[in-house]
């Protein structure tokens, strides 16, 4: 009786050169975005935002009493970020750069912890008692944010975070009474040097 032959591996056919070419453009895609830069940063919404801080440093320093001033700078922090997101969103949409890109949610997430935390502290610091800090720590928390979430964008973004921090310390230990003078010249002043300067140097 003859030996019975061995089975012949069945051969795998390669996969189809056009799957490994979509494969491979894949990976090329997904590794350049990831080194990409959020670029959407609107220089024209930051002057626009610096408006409005100087606008409201003038009205809070009119104001008799403490919850009064919180009100207008929280009313302007409102109008700021519907600015800053409308701005964004229009220069995103005319550079056709997605939003929701990896660069976009990465700034997005270092943004906005920050601010959220400036968030919570603020009613915790209001209803103890001290006021006075307020100033220091929305700048201090606010330039960490724009730090944090600039290390994805272009250069000057983090530049003017870390400005808004060394201004953050310096109100932390100033008198009570330069409080609307150093908001003014932080959310006023360096967003409209700084959103000058990307407006003329990033495309708006």
């Amino acid at each position: 009786m003859a030996d019975p032959q061995p089975a012949r591996p069945r051969l795998v056919p390669p996969p189809a050169l056009h799957l490994r070419a979509m494969d491979n453009l894949r990976f090329i895609r997904e590794t350049m975005e990831g080194a990409a830069f959020f670029t959407a940063v609107s220089g024209i919404g930051e002057v626009a935002v610096g408006v409005t801080a100087l606008a409201a440093a003038w009205i809070g320093s009119r104001q008799q009493t403490t919850w009064a001033w919180l009100q207008v700078w929280l009313w302007d922090a409102l109008v700021a970020f519907l600015l800053t997101t409308g701005a964004i969103a229009w220069k995103a949409r005319r550079s056709e750069q997605s939003l929701f890109s990896k660069p976009g949610r990465r700034f997005a997430l270092g943004l906005f912890p920050p601010l959220i935390a400036g968030a919570l502290l603020t009613p915790v610091l209001l209803f103890s008692g001290n006021v006075g800090v307020l100033p220091g720590l929305w700048l201090l928390l606010y330039g960490t944010g724009v730090v944090t979430g600039g290390a994805f964008s272009v250069r000057t973004v983090p530049v003017m975070g870390m400005a808004f921090m060394a201004l953050g310390a310096v109100a932390l230990v100033a008198p009570p009474s330069w409080r609307d003078a150093l908001l003014a010249a932080g959310f006023g002043g360096l967003h409209i040097l700084f959103g000058l300067f990307i407006a003329w140097r990033h495309g708006g």
